[in-house]
């Protein structure tokens, strides 16, 4: 490279740097959206009665395996389900009625902050990041392996948006610290560096009980509510089905931890449709419900009252290759339908975000991204769990990817808000004003608004060619990547208790001494 090209790469730099300083937003205290606007609904009543008839079907004919966990059995054999080996059936209507009986059709996720509180269910949408990555990705050092400062790099990222109410769970995997006591790190991250709800521990009983723990430790004398006697939710963690029709023991065991805590499950069925499920959005559908149905009214009869949340992940695949499809009709399809039957349940519902199998942030990663971003918000999805940073089907976070897929949930975030019928929001003295011929720029209702009047991309560039040209020609991946290391420059830690911060240290670093590393 000339060391002409060189300086020229520099300049641009800096400006996309000054440029991210202009536009990086403050940190908002608005703790979650409340939709304005109608749900999209595509099928009709008869058609959702069919798959409700079809899924009580299944659960009563097929059945559903609970592996390897003896007391999820004998729960049920209480509950009146036949129980042959480690395979449930259940009388028809026998997992709604459970539901329907006891589960909350709204429930408040408590923040450490209270401002920061979210109410999951209804009418109100909750963003949250990506979960689960292995690897990481940045246009500079390309894929790699995850670690703690990742990890730690992603949490102060979700804290320092106001378009993502949450801080998440597993947002990379920190493959740098031993598998068996990740779990200690990760938890702390998310309680230390942001003060936004989270999610806990699922790869064992034992470690959901550790995140119980140290929610405990947090929390403090706000633990418990003194209304119900019960503690308050505080967290929120994904259970998934190992689709087709099985819980296992692991997932199991997580449950009733946090069921037995009064914590919040999220039973979502992980389904690649035509490997997974059937290949037809209505047989995807199906199966979706029976699974999250068995996994509700199991959460119900461990403790009922506790929070679920009815979760659908559904992804097409080609069939020639066998990979993972996002952005495609089908599975919007099928979110559409099962954001309907949760309605029609009386559970929250939770779907994915911004999917995507590109593996660099590039026009795929955004197409497909929007592909099945808006299908979760317009069908009234309530926990948007992968909102921002999906990568590569899942396995990488991606740091360009992650700001430039919180730029559109805040766009989202506005059509959500509806129109606007306030006497400022009718405009008609701004029309008087101007009037024919004229224009609206200097008039007093554009002066008093322009402030607010149109979502501010903090990444879009829509100023001429010519000033595209003198500020280095960067495409949206390179204005991104400044972007994300300048919120990270300027975070500033919420605050936190000191005695509480050294009590929550003190409990993992106990715990960790306690039992040997392990890789499994």
């Amino acid at each position: 490279m000339s060391e002409t090209e060189t300086q020229g790469r520099r300049s641009g730099a800096g400006r996309a740097a000054k440029r991210a300083a202009r536009m990086a937003p403050a940190v908002s205290t608005v703790a979650f959206i409340t939709r304005k606007i109608p749900f999209f609904e595509v099928v009709s009543e008869e058609g959702l009665a069919l798959i409700e008839w079809n899924a009580d079907t299944v659960l009563e004919e097929t059945g559903i395996d609970f592996k390897g966990d003896e007391e999820a059995l004998e729960i049920w054999r209480n509950a009146g389900a036949d129980v042959r080996g480690e395979r449930v059936h259940f009388p028809r209507g026998l997992c709604r009625s459970i539901v329907q009986a006891t589960a909350p059709r709204e429930y408040v996720q408590h923040a450490r902050n209270p401002a920061r509180s979210v109410v999951i269910g209804g009418k109100n949408t909750v963003f949250a990041p990506a979960y689960g990555s292995p690897f990481v990705h940045d246009i500079e050092r390309g894929r790699r392996y995850g670690t703690i400062e990742d990890f730690q790099n992603f949490v102060k990222l979700a804290y320092s948006t106001p378009y993502l109410h949450h801080s998440g769970g597993t947002v990379c995997e920190p493959v740098d610290l031993p598998v068996n006591k990740r779990h200690f790190d990760m938890v702390y991250a998310h309680m230390r560096y942001s003060d936004k709800p989270y999610m806990g521990s699922v790869t064992q009983p034992e470690r959901a009980a550790d995140t119980v723990n140290m929610s405990k430790i947090l929390f403090g004398d706000a633990w418990m509510d003194e209304a119900t006697g019960r503690p308050k939710t505080v967290v929120t963690s994904l259970i998934n089905a190992n689709s087709p029709l099985t819980w296992d023991s692991t997932m199991l065991g997580a449950a009733k931890e946090y069921a037995r805590a009064n914590q919040a499950c999220l039973m979502t069925p992980f389904i690649l449709a035509g490997a997974m499920s059937p290949v037809t959005v209505a047989g995807t559908a199906t199966q979706t419900l029976a699974e999250a149905l068995s996994g509700m009214a199991f959460v119900q009869l461990v403790n009922p009252g506790a929070p679920v949340i009815f979760g659908s992940f559904a992804s097409s695949m080609s069939m020639k290759s066998g990979a993972p499809t996002f952005g495609t009709p089908e599975p919007a399809l099928v979110l559409y339908t099962m954001a309907a039957l949760a309605r029609r349940l009386g559970v929250p519902f939770r779907s994915g975000g911004g999917l995507c199998a590109s593996k660099v942030p590039d026009a795929q990663a955004a197409f497909e991204s929007a592909g099945t971003m808006l299908p979760a918000v317009l069908a009234g999805t309530n926990f948007v769990l992968h909102t921002a940073g999906w990568l590569e089907g899942g396995l990488a976070m991606g740091y360009e990817k992650f700001v430039m897929d919180v730029d559109q949930a805040g766009m989202f975030q506005t059509m959500l808000g509806g129109v606007d019928l306030s006497e400022s929001g009718q405009a008609m003295d701004a029309i008087r004003e101007v009037g024919p011929g004229k224009h609206f720029l200097g008039c007093a209702h554009t002066q008093a608004n322009f402030e607010t009047a149109f979502f501010p991309s903090a990444l879009a560039d829509n100023n001429s060619y010519e000033q595209w040209l003198a500020e280095g020609q960067l495409d949206m991946a390179q204005r991104a990547n400044a972007l994300w290391k300048k919120l990270l420059h300027d975070y500033e830690a919420p605050a936190i208790d000191p005695g509480v911060d050294e009590a929550l240290r003190d409990y993992v670093a106990q715990r960790k001494a306690s039992f040997p590393d392990s890789n499994i």
